[in-house]
């Protein structure tokens, strides 16, 4: 860029031609005389600046190299935009050779500030157009990303809501199912339990038609599996029902005469064997009133109680053998099973 021209200096006159008239290229005698001009600090402008920033002329742009630069940069970057987000070629800037600029305004041409105005005016138009066109689509390409992107947000976030909902909802019903199904099962459950104890109810009243206990007015002793040494294995092997001696013994249930006579420590013993196998052992009587081979019903007398064999007092001894096995079972439970109650 070229820089300004330094200060006119103050003319002079040859010492030789001090009293001649001065002209361009030659001495004219219709001018003059001249005197020698000694420049003080009244008469010098002073300088302000580096640079003169010239008039601007018909609305262009101001002649400084500072306005210059600023244009020719607007201009370089405009161009560069528009290359970048437009996909267009790059402008060429050419900045014309311009005079110096000097500190007397009649030495300027006409035609620099017109030529660096009708520059700035185009490269404005340039820069206005390319940078607004290429601008605008970037700011549309942004705001129309931006929207999409919250759209999928907005989307994804509506969907994991639905999602979560609708799990939520699962999640419920099947609780609530569970939990009908949990009732309804305890309910049946309820149900077929009150049925079972009905019909188990109703089962043992008709048997309790058909079974009796085998005496009446007594007093439970001693009970299955008691321990003690009066017994020579150890334990007690029945039930026993204390009751006066005389007292009448019945049948517990229809069955067929077995043995009825004498058996050691049992004393008097009655056997009666129903029709399942069972076995029934009345024994310590002090009579029997049946016989061998003798079938009987539920009531029956069969002998009175007594106090025979290895005992202490009057009293009923029974025994229950499941399919006439030796070893006997608890005759309490078998009678509770039967719907007695002793």
């Amino acid at each position: 860029m070229a820089s300004n021209r330094p200060a006119t200096q103050a003319p002079f006159v040859p010492s030789q031609r001090s009293t001649d008239t001065f002209g361009y290229d030659n001495y004219r005698t219709d001018e003059g005389p001249f005197e020698e001009w000694n420049p003080t600090a009244e008469s010098i402008r002073p300088t302000r600046g580096r640079h003169r920033v010239g008039k601007q002329r018909g609305g262009g742009l101001a002649r400084s190299s500072t306005v210059l630069g600023v244009g020719v940069i607007a201009a370089v970057g405009a161009g560069g935009m528009a290359s970048a987000n437009s996909g267009k070629p790059p402008v060429a800037i050419t900045i014309p050779d311009l005079p110096l600029i000097s500190d007397d305004s009649s030495d300027e041409p006409e035609n620099a500030a017109t030529a660096l105005s009708t520059m700035g005016e185009a490269t404005e138009r340039t820069t206005q157009g390319g940078t607004s066109d290429a601008g605008e689509a970037l700011r549309s390409r942004i705001i129309a990303q931006a929207e999409l992107q919250q759209d999928q947000i907005d989307n994804k976030a509506a969907a994991a809501a639905v999602a979560a909902a609708e799990k939520e909802a699962a999640d419920a019903a099947a609780k609530a199912e569970k939990e009908a199904k949990a009732k309804a099962a305890a309910a049946k459950a309820a149900a077929e339990e009150e049925a079972r104890k009905k019909a188990e109810a109703e089962r043992l009243a008709e048997l309790a038609k058909q079974y009796t206990l085998p005496t009446s007015s007594y007093t439970i002793t001693s009970t299955f599996g008691q321990a003690g040494a009066y017994w020579s294995s150890g334990y007690h092997t029945g039930l026993d029902f204390a009751a006066p001696t005389g007292t009448l013994i019945k049948a517990i249930h229809s069955g067929e005469v077995t043995f009825a006579g004498w058996d050691g420590s049992y004393g008097y013993k009655t056997e009666i064997t129903l029709d399942d196998g069972t076995e029934l052992w009345f024994a310590h009587q002090s009579s029997i009133s049946v016989s061998v081979g003798q079938k009987v019903n539920t009531g029956d007398v069969i002998g009175r109680v007594g106090a025979t064999g290895n005992v202490t007092g009057a009293h009923l001894h029974l025994e229950v053998h499941p399919g006439g096995s030796t070893s006997g079972i608890d005759p309490m439970a078998w009678l509770q099973g039967k719907g007695l109650t002793p």
